[in-house]
């Protein structure tokens, strides 16, 4: 069984021509994203407005500086733009909390840095042969700035939610459910299947090689644990009894004090949040957000389940059992369009649960691409044959920390940075990432066939 002989890459389809449009679409999508998030006042760029993340400026600076190091200098073989802010700008050297203090681009100054830093990256990418070297084979570095600088304005509109004071984003709704009533669970045979890729060409470092992983026949939930299914578990006490919790996440939660997902408060008529500066009552059919890994797994004790592993998820989101072959996203090869996923940030929260009928797996599992980030049980590790490309600080360093991986994206994730085999990992703790979560349960041997 091999992902390599039946997976449709559209990418190695194109030819240069379009291959080199594509980049530039991706590239000035990721680029038009990035000015709406920091097309605010001056005075909330440079504000730090949580110690958990950096000032809107710092993250601008940053997109153009990592630009400059690998289009530019790298790629193109260009003199350097701004040598003289690489460490100002290398996240591995500063702590978001201490940024505030280092002698940042003004708001204007970054804001010119990554428009010339962009128009060098163009001219490049118009001339260098995308063969030849593993770094331009295929555009990968071009799909590897452009799925850095989509993070970042994922990260980015992390900070816009913990922003103070009236709204600055506006969005429309997402669509309501079209699916009707969805079955509680679903369940997914045994056995192997292909996890991760050696064939998608902007896949990332931790994403390959492919590789065969056997698992136990499971059931997983239909859709995402909801607003309204979590106020049952909030209602009946269940922030306050340890029964539920690990021994590390009752004590995260009573040193810090935390009885709700971040940015939920108790009104007399119900649950309320506070969402991008609208204060609204919490609705009960979407996706629960803004819970920690430690919440979501305090949850499934409650509920007589637990949290999928990796494979797990992998499994249920690209295994088609009529095929034996596993999909790029949960229903099919092709990529995301706007009836298959909330993703994009074209919605400032999830969606309903049922509201993507198109983007159903062929197991039955909804929503598993975009609304929300979902923790699983499992840390973050290398898979086996794992070579670390480009760079060993994008994930190596993080191998066995502690971390949980998160799956899917969420309704702030591009689709240029998400697909079935995309991972993405975090502290057990983090709440302001737009985190939620499904359960699952191992089948009993009667429900085996």
């Amino acid at each position: 069984m091999s992902v390599e002989s039946t997976e449709t890459n559209p990418l190695r389809a194109l030819s240069p021509q379009d291959l080199r449009a594509h980049a530039a679409e991706a590239l000035t999508r990721a680029r038009e994203r990035s000015v709406a998030l920091t097309s605010v006042d001056d005075e909330d760029l440079v504000r730090q407005h949580s110690k958990l993340m950096s000032p809107l400026v710092w993250d601008l600076a940053h997109i153009g500086s990592q630009e400059e190091l690998w289009l530019v200098r790298d790629v193109g073989g260009r003199e350097a733009l701004r040598p003289d802010i690489d460490d100002i700008y290398d996240a591995f050297q500063h702590a978001r909390a201490d940024r505030p203090a280092l002698p940042l681009l003004g708001p204007e100054e970054a804001r010119k840095y990554v428009r010339e830093v962009r128009e060098k990256s163009f001219d490049i990418l118009e001339t260098v042969p995308l063969q030849g070297r593993r770094l331009t084979e295929d555009a990968f570095a071009f799909g590897m700035i452009t799925q850095h600088e989509q993070q970042h304005d994922e990260t980015m509109l992390a900070t816009h939610q913990l922003r103070k004071g009236d709204p600055v984003l506006h969005a429309p709704a997402p669509p309501s459910s079209r699916s009707g009533p969805l079955p509680a669970e679903v369940f997914v045979p045994g056995g192997a299947f292909t996890m991760g890729t050696s064939a998608e060409p902007w896949a990332l470092d931790n994403e390959r090689p492919a590789h065969e992983v056997a698992v136990e026949a499971f059931f997983i939930d239909t859709a995402p644990v909801t607003c309204g299914a979590y106020a049952e578990f909030l209602d009946s006490g269940g922030y306050e009894d340890p029964r539920w919790w690990s021994e590390r996440g009752w004590a995260y939660r009573s040193e810090h004090g935390i009885d709700a997902p971040r940015f939920w408060k108790r009104e007399q008529d119900g649950w309320w949040r506070t969402r991008f500066g609208v204060y609204e009552k919490v609705p009960a059919a979407e996706p629960v957000v803004h819970v920690s890994f430690h919440e979501a797994e305090a949850y499934a004790a409650w509920a007589g389940r637990r949290l999928p592993t990796e494979p797990e998820w992998e499994k249920a989101a690209r295994f088609d059992p009529a095929t034996g072959r596993s999909r790029r996203f949960p229903w099919g090869d092709e990529e995301p369009t706007p009836d298959h996923a909330n993703l994009g940030q074209r919605h400032l929260r999830p969606a309903e649960v049922g509201a993507y009928p198109a983007g159903v797996s062929p197991l039955g599992v909804h929503q598993l691409i975009g609304d929300v980030w979902e923790w699983t049980s499992s840390g973050f590790e290398a898979y086996p044959g794992f070579a670390a490309f480009p760079y060993k600080e994008y994930s190596e360093v993080f191998f066995g920390g502690d971390y949980r991986i998160l799956r899917g994206g969420s309704f702030g994730t591009d689709a240029a940075a998400i697909r079935g085999t995309f991972r993405n990992w975090d502290h057990p703790i983090r709440r302001q990432i737009f985190s939620g979560f499904r359960c699952a349960r191992d089948a009993r041997p009667s429900e085996v066939a």
